[in-house]
């Protein structure tokens, strides 16, 4: 609905700057140029305001999609790596989750990078993230206080 009134306000701008344009009034006048911002710029900043503040909304929507998806995908990685002793392969997250090996490394990486998974490397040279914290979550119940010797 905001496109729609951003679009009207413009093009009653618009209307308004031609009949301007085509009146006898004296260009200089204070009370010419008064008219003319009240009746064509205020329009015409009203619908550009309402049609740039759709737009960054639809980015900033856009930009939350992404970072859920992000979200959603390191969660059930990590749900995986349970699953799987704390260890992982980038063909592993092909298959489970239907998507490019590119994809696939670019999410352990980025896992790499956050220290929430390191990387080790098979004699046959496949590469396995190991995530420690999933791999020793049963030694939680286990747990002392850090001042408990």
């Amino acid at each position: 609905m905001t496109k729609v009134v951003g679009f009207a306000l413009l093009a009653l701008a618009g209307f308004m700057l031609l009949g301007f344009l085509r009146s006898d009034a004296e260009p200089g006048a204070p009370a010419t140029i008064a008219a003319l911002l009240i009746t064509v710029a205020l329009p015409a900043l009203g619908g550009i305001a309402l049609l740039t503040k759709r737009f960054r909304r639809g980015a900033r929507l856009s930009e939350r999609r992404e970072t859920l998806r992000q979200q959603t995908y390191e969660s059930e990685i990590l749900r995986l790596a349970a699953q799987r002793q704390g260890r992982l392969t980038a063909v592993e997250l092909v298959t489970e989750f239907a998507i490019t090996p590119e994809k696939a490394n670019e999410l352990l990486e980025s896992l790499m990078v956050r220290q929430l998974a390191d990387v080790e490397v098979t004699d046959s040279g496949v590469v396995v993230y190991v995530f420690h914290d999933v791999k020793n979550l049963a030694d939680k119940p286990h747990a002392r206080g850090i001042l408990d010797g």
